[in-house]
């Protein structure tokens, strides 16, 4: 095993190089504040490992994503959500029998206790639904109070979160929520439970299905972002996965996170609404004097292509020509890719299009509304937060998460009478 070397004055440290599976390295300064009185300073933990994990991999460098050490592009055009989900969680595809049950039980559980549909009647109109998701989540223990059943958790998160955001949904337009239905699909299902009606029976179409499917899938993991992380410290202090899941939803819920592809379609209608001066916005992006920033390039991980945009873009041209849609977002969305890739500053700077930048407009040509975006990424999620939640809890030497601090505030001073105080 290598060591590294590390100089304080005029001793010297050794800390133990880690390993991994694709041969990135790590430098172990578990025992650095024991040894050496000595912390770290990182902000925001962009060259810190929290953890030790064996459910997804990225090289930014490259534009690799695997889930288990299957690639993204395989699990994408090969297999179904709920295979994702089993595969994150259990680090196993489930074989033909294995996947008969989990699908059934992943159906029979997504019908929501009829108590909670009271919640739902006393949330204002003008509530964001991933405060509603957030909320209903956390209340979850609380109608199915099962003790040491994380199995029995893991299936109800994943089957009532569909029929929650759909609720939701639904009762935002006043309209009367939909059942699920045995005979469908994961995603079907949820298509159905959100835009069929009474009057207008709605029937998915498999391109639309396969669409939301793909969707999901690419939404499922992404390593060690501000949410999984998130949910990861919550539940170190062995807190339940629903309350962890919960603050992994408030965690997404930020603009500089799950909020990203919902800011790509109002840069895009923006422009739009500016006649698609296309090139204008290009060169206010360059313009180092104006605020401006071009919603949906570069990513903080990758530094080549987003594999995950690659595989978005092919399913926006087949939704849309199989609808008929002649959408004037995407017309804009295709030129602003094109000047980019061939600009030499993006090109240089490595700000390809990211998996936001399509998704927007996926969900949009699917009738989702542009306030439930950030909803369907924490749907897609789920089995990620689970499978980290889960990879912690089983691990026995994972101790609750304390990150330290350098201190930078006033030191010890004398408390002033109040006579002196000015």
């Amino acid at each position: 095993m290598q060591n590294a070397k590390l100089t304080l004055g005029e001793q010297t440290f050794e800390l133990p190089v880690l390993e991994g599976t694709e041969k990135e390295l790590a430098v172990d300064i578990s025992a650095l504040r024991t040894k050496t009185g000595h912390i770290t300073f990182d902000p925001g933990y962009g060259n810190t490992g929290s953890c030790k994990s064996e459910i997804t991999f990225i090289d930014g460098e490259r534009g690799i994503l695997r889930y288990r050490g299957y690639d993204i592009e395989d699990l994408a055009s090969q297999a179904t959500f709920p295979e994702v989900c089993h595969l994150l969680i259990y680090d196993k595809l489930p074989n033909r029998e294995e996947r008969a049950v989990w699908r059934k039980r992943l159906t029979q559980h997504s019908f929501v206790h009829e108590s909670m549909l009271n919640f739902f009647e006393h949330f204002p109109p003008t509530a964001h639904p991933m405060d509603v998701l957030s909320a209903m989540i956390a209340a979850l223990p609380a109608f199915y109070p099962d003790e040491n059943d994380i199995h029995l958790d893991i299936i109800r998160l994943l089957a009532k979160t569909k029929a929650l955001v759909a609720i939701a949904y639904k009762k935002s337009l006043g309209e009367p929520i939909v059942y699920p239905k045995t005979d469908h699909s994961y995603t079907a299902n949820f298509l159905r439970m959100m835009f069929a009606s009474p009057a207008e029976p709605y029937v998915c179409s498999k391109t639309q299905e396969d669409a939301l499917t793909l969707l999901l899938i690419l939404h499922a993991d992404h390593e060690q972002n501000c949410s999984t992380s998130t949910v990861r410290m919550v539940g170190s202090s062995h807190a339940s996965v629903y309350a962890s899941v919960s603050a992994g939803i408030s965690a997404l819920s930020g603009p500089l996170h799950g909020g990203a592809n919902q800011e790509v379609l109002e840069m895009l209608e923006a422009i739009r609404q500016e006649g698609g001066a296309t090139k204008k916005y290009i060169a206010r992006a360059k313009d180092k004097n104006d605020p401006f920033k071009l919603m949906g390039f570069g990513h903080r991980v990758y530094k080549n292509f987003d594999p995950r945009a690659k595989l978005l873009k092919k399913s926006c041209d087949a939704v849309l020509a199989e609808l008929h849609i002649d959408d004037p977002l995407l017309e804009i969305a295709k030129e602003l890719e094109e000047a980019a890739l061939k600009d030499s500053y993006f090109v240089e700077r490595k700000l390809f299009p990211n998996v936001d930048f399509y998704s927007g407009i996926l969900y949009r040509a699917l009738g989702i509304p542009t306030n439930m975006f950030t909803v369907m990424f924490a749907m897609g999620r789920m089995p990620g937060w689970i499978a980290h939640w889960k990879e912690m809890r089983d691990n026995p030497q994972e101790r609750i998460h304390r990150p330290r601090q350098l201190y930078v505030g006033n030191p010890q001073r004398p408390f002033p009478p109040i006579a002196e105080r000015k």
